[in-house]
């Protein structure tokens, strides 16, 4: 199972007055971003200021990952070769087309994994796959890419690229086109066998909204949701750890079915539902989150 990645959270790699509260943040994962929160030219800085960082804050059990600039930027290379000296556990890779891009970012961390002595392919991809259309029509295959540990979308990039003037009905929901990435993103990482982290809510002021939003999420099967402000962190966590009554009914779930396994029968009434075994892997999933998160 891919770690615990309920929120994942952007910090400005450029900015160190964010960086210094980053360590304290209760995200699963803290994002340096090196791509849309710095200025051109503020690159070469920024990518220092995160390999220092990187080297140097004690984040606990947390993931560290790199957003670089795309590999075909001027700034891309040079955003990778400097952070992994740090030891990074994974990068973010935005813009990508076609899996020969993530491909190219393999070989890349495998000659500076040999350098740096780390195991081959010991650092992780999160894929932003729907930035564009092309990435959005060839997410399947940037979903089974080396390295792809979790696979994520966008609808602001999107949204330029296809000339969109929004994204969102008057209603707040996603129009039809941007519900299709969400659901292509889901279903391509659940074909891979790969985490599937939900979008940005990027209404700060609408802490309802983005409460339903990640809920949904979480119903539907994303395994986290991506924030950029800390008082996010909390609603997120919350809407993709399991609550104290699924705990408590996976637990009772898995003794029945222990009971009733005994007895030959793997499909059996259980507080008036009938069960059978996707809800017996459904318990024992809901339980191994619960463990990660520190709930069992």
């Amino acid at each position: 199972m891919s770690r615990l990645r309920r929120s994942v959270h952007f910090v400005p790699a450029g900015e160190p007055r964010f960086l210094a509260r980053a360590a304290g943040l209760d995200a699963d994962a803290i994002v340096l971003d090196l791509e849309d929160a710095v200025p051109a030219d503020q690159k070469e800085d920024a990518r220092k200021t995160a390999r220092d960082w990187l080297a140097s804050a004690n984040v606990g059990r947390r993931e560290r990952v790199v957003r670089i600039n795309p590999l075909d930027s001027p700034f891309g290379r040079k955003d990778v070769e400097v952070t992994m000296e740090a030891r990074p556990d994974a990068y973010m890779i935005p813009k990508v087309r076609r899996a020969a891009d993530l491909l190219a970012i393999d070989a890349l961390l495998g000659a500076l994994e040999r350098r740096h002595g780390r195991a081959p392919r010991e650092v992780k991809l999160l894929v932003i796959a729907t930035e564009n259309a092309e990435g959005l029509l060839n997410i399947r295959e940037l979903a089974g890419a080396p390295r792809v540990d979790a696979l994520t979308w966008g609808g602001e990039d999107l949204s330029v690229d296809l000339g969109a003037r929004r994204n969102r009905g008057e209603d707040g929901s996603y129009l039809d086109v941007f519900r299709y990435a969400r659901s292509m993103a889901l279903l391509a990482a659940a074909a891979a066998g790969v985490s599937a982290l939900d979008a940005v809510f990027t209404d700060l002021r609408d802490r309802e909204g983005l409460e339903r939003e990640a809920r949904e999420a979480a119903w539907m099967g994303f395994a986290g949701k991506l924030t950029i402000h800390p008082d996010q962190l909390a609603p997120v966590n919350a809407a993709f750890s399991p609550s104290e009554d699924e705990i408590r009914e996976s637990e009772e779930l898995l003794l029945a079915f222990d009971e009733h396994e005994r007895a030959g029968r793997m499909a059996f009434d259980f507080r008036g539902r009938m069960v059978d075994v996707p809800h017996l892997r459904r318990a024992r999933a809901v339980l191994e989150r619960a463990r990660q998160a520190g709930l069992r």
